[in-house]
């Protein structure tokens, strides 16, 4: 893999995710009728939109003049995603980052219909659209000027990843401190020793108040 190729996958996966952001700002914002940063990282980025778009750039290009069966394929591999995601995260961090009990048709509560098929719709925006569009672009920005630029997001992005990983960890101690002296209060608890802690812990909760509290609960109770 040479280095034009990183750093072609790079710049796709870092705007896929920033939009990826969006959306989900967008989205709580909708809901909630307040602002919030949604991302588990603390830049503005969700990787699973990015991780999710890359994949289907390189396995289903082959079916792009074929809608339906792009569409299906991107239900599937989004949805896969989607749930290997938050099973993998809840096994680490002993927390449940999102929760779709409350959707119908949903698995476990970590994947549901409507989210499935907006993906899929989504996939075929990227690869019809904006897929094309970001092609254009780079082939249109001198290497001069894009790659100090890519460097510089990639670095960014790293100390992002190692500095929210240490977060996620500390906020999962503090949980489980919690949980030694577990009440049917735990929530509350939870909720009134993390806002004690830095703004970092904060947002977390502010993030995802109910799907944290939820997955605790979940997850304690089956331990």
């Amino acid at each position: 893999m040479n280095i034009e190729f990183f750093f072609t996958i790079f710049f796709l996966f870092i705007i896929v995710s920033f939009i990826g952001w969006i959306v989900e700002i967008v989205y709580t914002f909708i809901e909630k009728r307040e602002i919030t940063n949604r991302g588990f990282l603390l830049g503005p980025y969700c990787p699973i939109y990015g991780i999710g778009a890359l994949f289907i750039l390189f396995t289903l290009q082959k079916y792009k003049n074929d809608i339906f069966a792009l569409f299906i394929m991107s239900v599937l591999i989004a949805t896969t995603l989607e749930y290997i995601t938050s099973y993998i995260m809840e096994k680490i961090f002993r927390a449940r980052w999102w929760d779709y009990s409350h959707l119908p048709f949903n698995l476990n509560g970590r994947v549901c219909l409507l989210n499935s098929v907006l993906f899929g719709v989504g996939a075929l925006l990227f690869l019809d659209i904006l897929y094309p569009f970001l092609y254009y672009i780079l082939k249109n920005i001198p290497p001069i000027i894009f790659y100090p630029i890519i460097i510089l997001l990639f670095i960014i992005f790293i100390i992002d990843c190692i500095v929210s990983f240490n977060i996620i960890v500390k906020f999962k101690h503090t949980i489980e401190s919690v949980q030694k002296d577990y009440t049917g209060e735990i929530s509350e608890r939870v909720k009134k020793v993390i806002m004690q802690k830095s703004y970092m812990f904060r947002r977390l909760l502010f993030a995802f108040p109910n799907q944290i509290i939820i997955g605790i609960k979940k997850v304690y109770k089956h331990k």
